[in-house]
């Protein structure tokens, strides 16, 4: 397979780090972190693209579906890592966001030969999870071209469901295949076509925003407050406690208090102290609202 390469801008030779290998320490890392200054300001351009994104994605969460990151190497990689902070940070079911990697798990550590080239297994690993018309698929590729993506993405679109797009390059394969395509356009790397550097930053500041603009408008947040953290552990057992102290302005008694007689579930006990209601019905007013706090207590 002949891959032209001088065609993509994130393959392009960076003046600003030419001479890099000749820098002393401290220059070397000021022409990184000045590079990377860029790379919030290209997220920016795609904001509306991000924001019919996210609608599109918690559209499809109001509707039973799920979000499926595809993508390979790094991209893949910050896919699934995007897609496991879900259920801890949001209190999310492990598969309402999922990752998939070109080469399977054993990839998420090291490379898999080839997999990235396969213009089957992005199919074959949608398949094997029961991709449906109601999920939303986001290919991930710097590049905005490899096969295994555009593969996930190719299925997905024959099954009627939205396919979104994340890559670096303008007008690449996977911007024609998309529904919606996000296109952070970071330019030249430092390391010449080292897209785990400002490619990669870009895409983690993306895929931050797709999750999380989605679960705010799924009732998941309350004011700035992750109301529907997990109580995993001892950290997050004590953030549930701040977080309920926080948005109800209540002392640590009454937020243990009122966590301890709702199983800890933090938006529960948050109308509880707010409303005077019992867990009982403080949980029945949340299934009312579909979760969101405002709603529920304003019910009182």
């Amino acid at each position: 397979m002949n891959i032209d390469l001088s065609r993509l801008v994130t393959e392009s030779r960076n003046s600003a780090s030419e001479h890099i290998d000749q820098l002393s320490t401290i220059e070397m890392l000021t022409v990184i972190n000045n590079e990377d200054k860029k790379v919030a300001l290209a997220v920016e351009k795609e904001l509306q693209h991000i924001a019919s994104a996210v609608d599109v994605i918690s559209q499809a969460f109001l509707q039973g579906g799920r979000l499926i990151y595809c993508g390979a190497g790094t991209s893949g990689r910050l896919g699934i890592l995007d897609a496991s902070e879900c259920p801890p940070t949001f209190g999310t079911a492990p598969e309402q966001v999922i990752g998939l990697i070109a080469g399977g798990h054993q990839a998420i550590l090291k490379a898999v030969e080839n997999a990235e080239d396969s213009v089957t297994l992005g199919m074959q690993d949608l398949k094997a999870i029961n991709f449906s018309y109601q999920d939303v698929l986001v290919g991930i590729a710097a590049s905005g071209r490899t096969p295994y993506v555009i593969a996930a993405m190719e299925y997905a679109h024959s099954l009627g469901a939205k396919v979104i797009s994340l890559s670096c390059n303008p007008d690449s394969p996977m911007t024609q295949l998309a529904d919606i395509a996000i296109t952070p356009v970071v330019g030249g790397e430092v390391i010449t076509g080292s897209s785990r550097m400002k490619a990669g930053t870009a895409q983690k500041l993306v895929l931050n925003m797709l999750t999380t603009g989605s679960m705010i408008k799924m009732g998941k947040v309350y004011g700035n407050l992750m109301v529907d953290v997990e109580a995993t552990n001892a950290k997050l057992v004590e953030r549930q406690k701040r977080i309920v102290m926080q948005a109800t302005d209540c002392s640590r008694e009454q937020a243990e208090q009122a966590l301890a007689q709702c199983q800890h579930h933090c938006k529960t006990a948050i109308v509880m102290v707010l409303t005077g209601m019992n867990a009982g019905q403080a949980k029945q007013a949340l299934q009312t609202s579909n979760g969101f706090i405002r709603a529920a207590i304003s019910e009182k």
